[in-house]
């Protein structure tokens, strides 16, 4: 099938007369809230329309409709591609009216539809007092997080979104609706667990095994740049030695006035274990701010809330088995010293996300998803605002660049496809390691014409 970027008129009123949902053309009330890129640095690319799905036979006619015509498809749930890959130029699948979650504590099953989000995931799971690992923004999609793979404060003890996937169900691109398991569609259930989002069909819904919580620890440590060398030496190590119930998120940031410090985490057990865990780091460097305290689950996840600032943003990432040694920690506190500036409140940053533990109990090859020998996530990341100018982005991808390839030396080889870049030129190795060939041959025979394709789609 040649692809195409436009439909007539036409086709766009008979797209709308088989729908339950919206059609939505540019101009239209709601177009640009269902359409408009995360990051801002893909403004440029809107779509020709965007279908508000009502329910899944919406999904059906729409896919069925893309491959008559030849446009683009993508779906959209919580719409976070750092890439843009959420919207293109064709249409766009608004999913998030199928926002349904059921949770069953007794069993541990939960079930969520494919435009659900982290806050829809969690109101279901916190009367069950059961979680598996989530995303830590309110507005982040479940289906992008689980496809990609998926890491959390709790992934060192539950393991991968994609790892408490018991079965999905998926619009392919021939319409059919399949629903895939271990024993059913299996090669494709097996992509859908680290393969990335929007490959292989439009995932509906969910449904994944979880794990009873109940109490947990949360700290938050703030230093000055001047004691990074002193914190980076021990945390990391403490980082590596902890226990699977303890993960921590230690970042170097900026943003035009110095560099701070952080160390921020989940321990699930008490304040008491966590501080006995932190203590060697905080005799190393006394920090500037330290809080450390016992909460339930759910009050712990919301203080690990995250959103990411509106504007632009770029990030890229490795995974390190090993700790960074002291000359590419001061490397990199020479690079953020020399961020190019701007008027984002995210700055520049640079963090280490703990790896390891269940994470790595998963054999490469049993999962899409073959990043199962770290013990660090290396994430960096530089932002930009609209008022910056236009020479600020050539500026900050170039420090951006150089701060990756001065880390890469010290790291092993990987990239989290869920933190998306793209202008990752090994993408294909970087994502899917020795994966890769066989996320081919599913795209292959469950897409042979590609309608569901993106900068970086399976088989590009």
């Amino acid at each position: 099938m040649a692809p195409a970027t436009a439909a007539s008129e036409a086709d766009w009123r008979g797209l709308e007369r088989s729908v339950t949902g919206r059609v939505l053309r540019p101009g239209d009330a709601g177009f640009h809230s269902s359409s408009a890129p995360f990051n801002k640095r893909h403004t440029r690319t809107t779509p020709a329309g965007v279908l508000a799905v009502a329910d899944v036979s919406d999904v059906r006619r729409a896919v069925e409709w893309a491959r008559r015509t030849g446009v683009p498809i993508v779906p959209r749930g919580g719409g976070h591609s750092y890439a843009g890959f959420s919207v293109n130029s064709g249409l766009v699948l608004d999913l998030r009216a199928l926002d349904a979650v059921t949770a069953d504590g007794s069993s541990g099953l939960v079930t969520a539809a494919g435009g659900a989000s982290m806050a829809a995931v969690y109101a279901a799971l916190e009367p069950e007092r059961i979680a598996f690992a989530l995303g830590n923004g309110a507005s982040v999609g479940i289906a992008g997080l689980t496809l990609g793979g998926g890491s959390a404060a709790t992934s060192r003890a539950f393991g991968l979104t994609a790892d408490a996937l018991v079965a999905t169900t998926l619009v392919t691109a021939d319409g059919d609706l399949l629903t895939c398991d271990a024993e059913h569609h299996a090669d494709l259930f097996w992509a859908c667990r680290g393969g990335g989002g929007g490959n292989f069909g439009v995932n509906v819904s969910f449904t994944y095994r979880a794990f009873p919580v109940s109490g947990a620890a949360t700290c938050l440590l703030l230093w000055d740049g001047a004691d990074a060398p002193e914190v980076f030496a021990v945390l990391q190590e403490v980082m590596r030695q902890a226990p699977e119930e303890c993960s921590l998120r230690l970042g170097l940031s900026t943003t035009g006035s110095g560099v701070t410090v952080s160390a921020v985490g989940m321990h699930l057990g008490t304040a008491a274990e966590l501080r006995e865990l932190l203590a060697p780091v905080l005799a190393a460097a006394a920090p500037l701010r330290a809080d450390i305290a016992d909460r339930t689950f759910w009050e712990a996840k919301d203080y690990l809330a995250h959103e990411t600032s509106e504007g632009a943003f770029a990030a890229t990432t490795h995974f390190a088995v090993d700790p960074l040694p002291p000359e590419a920690v001061a490397d990199v506190l020479a690079r953020l010293g020399r961020w190019p500036g701007g008027s984002n409140p995210d700055g520049g940053g640079f963090a280490l996300f703990g790896w390891g533990g269940a994470v790595n109990k998963v054999a490469p090859a049993d999962t899409a998803f073959p990043h199962r020998h770290a013990n660090y996530l290396v994430s960096m990341d530089t932002s930009w605002g609209e008022q910056d100018g236009p020479e600020a982005v050539p500026a900050h991808l170039r420090w951006l660049a150089e701060l990756r390839d001065s880390v890469a030396p010290h790291t092993a080889a990987g990239a989290y496809v869920n933190f998306t870049d793209p202008d990752l030129a090994d993408w294909r190795t970087a994502y899917y390691g020795d994966n890769y060939p066989r996320l081919v041959e599913i795209k292959r025979r469950v897409d042979p014409d590609r309608l569901f394709r993106f900068p970086q789609a399976i088989g590009s």
